[in-house]
C-alpha cells in the first residue's frame, strides 16, 4: 500500500463543498466591499457586498467583524482564480421568503421599518423581502402624502404573497380597522348623551367638522360650532386640534357633537339685559327686504323692522343701513320662549309715539327668525 504524501493528505483534511450548499464561516478579512471567510475548505470564501445585503450605500467593514460566525450559500466553488464565491443575500431571502409565507398563512402582525415612500405606497423590509404596502392599505383614510412614512416602524399584516412573481403585498388598514372595532365597542359601552369628552379634529368640511372621539367620528354641525354665528369652519378649526365636545345626541353609530354649553348661553341672562325698554347696541348682521337682523352678541340677534328704522318711511334696510354698522335701539318686544327679540330706533327718538311703536312692532313679533336664518343658511 503506497503511502500518501503531505500534500494527499492535506487535501483529504480538507471537508468536500458543493454548489447550492449551505455552510457556516469565520470572517478572517473585512474589506469596504468585501469580506472574507474560512468555511473549512482548502480555498477561502469570498462574500462580495451585492452578495451580502441590497443597500446600495454601505461600508461592510461597519456591518461585520472578523471571528463572526455567518451562515452562507455556496454559489461557485472555483470562481477561476480558486475562490470559493459566496451569498449571505440569498440565503436571507430563501429564509426570508419562507418567513413571509409562513407569515401570510397565519395572518401573523409583522412590524418593520418604512424604507422607501413612493408616490403610490411604501416599502418595508422583513428579512431581505421587500414588501410593498398600497396608499389605500396605509391608512384608514386616503393619504395624499406619506413622507410622515419614512423611517417610521409600523404594523401590517401580508395580504398577498406570489414568490414567483416577487410580489408582496402588506396591509396596515386591516389592522387599524380591527383596533377602531374594538375601541368603538368600548366607548359606546361608556358614553351616553350629555356626557362632555375630549376629541381630535380629523377633517373640515364646509358644513361641519368630524371629531375623532377614540375609535368613533362625531360630527359637529355648522350649527353647533357656537352660540353665535359660524361662516366657515375651515377657519375655525384646524386638523388636529383637540377639542372639548358635547354628546349632543346618540343614534346609532351616529353621535352629533354641539360646542353650545350650557354656562356660555348667551340667553341665560338675556331677561334683564333685553327687556321690553332697554337701550341696545349691536351690529347689522345681515339684511332682508322687511328689516335688518342687529346682532346684539354671539348667538343673539334682533329684528329691527323696515317700519322701526326711521320716522321717516324707509323703503327697504339697505337704503339706510349696511352689515357692519352700529345701532342703538329701543327693545319694544322679547319673547324668551321663542328666542325673539324686536328693538326699534324710531321709539329711541320719538316717546310719543310709543303706542304707534307697539302697535307696529306686532308685526315685527309675528316674523319667524329662526326659519329666515335656516332659509338663508
Amino acid at each position: 500500500m503506497s503511502e500518501l504524501t503531505f500534500e494527499q493528505m492535506l487535501e483529504e483534511s480538507f471537508k468536500t463543498i458543493h454548489t447550492g450548499e449551505v455552510v457556516e464561516g469565520t470572517v478572517i478579512a473585512v474589506k469596504p466591499e468585501e469580506i472574507v471567510l474560512n468555511i473549512g475548505y482548502k480555498s477561502d470564501g469570498i462574500l462580495t457586498k451585492n452578495e451580502y445585503t441590497n443597500e446600495p450605500n454601505v461600508d461592510l467593514t461597519k456591518l461585520v467583524k472578523v471571528d463572526d460566525k455567518l451562515d452562507v450559500k455556496i454559489i461557485k466553488v472555483n470562481d477561476g482564480e480558486g475562490q470559493v464565491l459566496l451569498s449571505y443575500k440569498r440565503l436571507a431571502l430563501e429564509k426570508g421568503n419562507k418567513r413571509i409565507e409562513d407569515a401570510f398563512n397565519n395572518k401573523e402582525v409583522l412590524k418593520a421599518k418604512v424604507t422607501q415612500v413612493l408616490e403610490g405606497g411604501i416599502c418595508v423590509v422583513v428579512d431581505e423581502i421587500k414588501i410593498f404596502i398600497p396608499a389605500s392599505l396605509v391608512s384608514d383614510s386616503y393619504e395624499k402624502d406619506l413622507s410622515k412614512y419614512a423611517g417610521k416602524e409600523i404594523e401590517f399584516i401580508v395580504s398577498e404573497y406570489n414568490p414567483k412573481r416577487r410580489r408582496y403585498i402588506g396591509n396596515r388598514k386591516v389592522l387599524i380597522d380591527e383596533k377602531k372595532e374594538v375601541l368603538k365597542k368600548e366607548l359606546f359601552e361608556k358614553i351616553k348623551e350629555g356626557d362632555i369628552i375630549e376629541g381630535t379634529v380629523k377633517n373640515v368640511t364646509d358644513f361641519g367638522a368630524f371629531i375623532d372621539l377614540g375609535g368613533v367620528d362625531g360630527l359637529l354641525h355648522i350649527s353647533e360650532m357656537s352660540w353665535g354665528r359660524v361662516e366657515n369652519p375651515k377657519k375655525v378649526f384646524k386638523v388636529g386640534e383637540t377639542l372639548k365636545v358635547l354628546l349632543k345626541e346618540i343614534s346609532g353609530n351616529k353621535i352629533a357633537l354641539s360646542l353650545k354649553f350650557d354656562d356660555a348661553n348667551p340667553w341665560k341672562d338675556a331677561t334683564d339685559k333685553y327687556a321690553v325698554g332697554n337701550e341696545v347696541t349691536g351690529k347689522v348682521a345681515r339684511m332682508t327686504d322687511f328689516g335688518a337682523f342687529i346682532e346684539l352678541e354671539p348667538g343673539v340677534d334682533a329684528l329691527l323692522h323696515v317700519s322701526q328704522i326711521s320716522r321717516e318711511h324707509v323703503e327697504k334696510p339697505s337704503d339706510v343701513l349696511k352689515v357692519g354698522d352700529e345701532v342703538v335701539a329701543k327693545v319694544v318686544d322679547f319673547n324668551d320662549d321663542l328666542k325673539k327679540i324686536s328693538l326699534s330706533i324710531k321709539a329711541m327718538f320719538a316717546p310719543e309715539v310709543t303706542e304707534e311703536v307697539a302697535e307696529e312692532s306686532s308685526d315685527v313679533v309675528s316674523v319667524d327668525i329662526e326659519k329666515v336664518i335656516s332659509e338663508e343658511e
